[in-house]
């Protein structure tokens, strides 16, 4: 058998539903429920109140994803379902008007005109509603919305991610907490940007800054407000 026969492909595209949902969950459990433990810890108050506060945090958060991601991801299978319906009727009021617009695609793309019209021809006799989700409504199997895997994926990922910071707190000394929250919350970013970036083939430098970056931010902003509102309070 040739060697051209044997060589498969697996590209990081056919992830990004569940790798969005995920690195998104979180990352969001780390930085909103770590900057939640800080300001709290800021403001002095008590390692229990400091632990109600974090497992609140976690639990609302991870509902708060799972419905917002269901919300989110319904809305654009929505889209693409209206869409695919408008593109049946067409098809069946006007396909020779669809196969050209299909043929043009194709030219647009590289194709020599002849060879653009006999390729719309053969696919339009194959699967015609499918050619024009792929070639003029960008919906692919790889793309396509799937509502109850990224609400599922982002709720457990967020609570993994908040889980984290809150066990910072449970074991470490109320005199340490602040910094060991803070490097915790960071090693579990870093850690996440690696992950995210192989998973995603992506470059790892960029993946890395963009999350210590802006989760180092998140603390730092809500320590400050911690800080402020505790010594007023008091």
């Amino acid at each position: 058998m040739s060697r051209l026969h044997l060589h498969r492909e697996n590209h990081a595209f056919s992830r990004i539903g569940w790798l969005r949902a995920a690195v998104l969950g979180a990352n969001d459990g780390i930085v909103s429920t770590s900057s939640l433990i800080v300001g709290v810890a800021a403001s002095e108050a008590s390692r229990a109140s400091v632990l109600i506060a974090g497992a609140a945090a976690l639990v609302a958060g991870a509902m708060s994803m799972a419905a917002g991601e269901y919300v989110s991801v319904s809305s654009q299978a929505d889209t693409e379902k209206a869409d695919l319906n408008r593109e049946t009727r067409e098809l069946a009021a006007q396909p020779e008007a669809e196969q050209h617009e299909l043929a043009r695609i194709y030219e647009s793309r590289g194709v020599d005109p002849e060879t653009a019209v006999t390729v719309a021809q053969q696919m339009m006799a194959g699967d015609a509603l499918g050619a024009h989700a792929r070639d003029e409504l960008g919906i692919s199997e790889a793309s396509t919305a799937r509502p109850l895997q990224a609400a599922v994926t982002s709720a457990l990922t967020f609570t993994a991610g908040a889980a984290a910071p809150l066990l910072a707190v449970a074991l470490t000394p109320t005199k340490l907490l602040l910094p060991a929250v803070a490097t915790v919350s960071l090693a579990c970013l870093a850690a996440l940007g690696v992950l995210g970036a192989r998973a995603g083939r992506a470059p790892l430098g960029p993946s890395l800054l963009r999350v210590i970056f802006w989760g180092a931010l998140a603390m730092a902003v809500t320590a400050g407000v911690g800080r402020v509102f505790g010594t007023t309070v008091g």
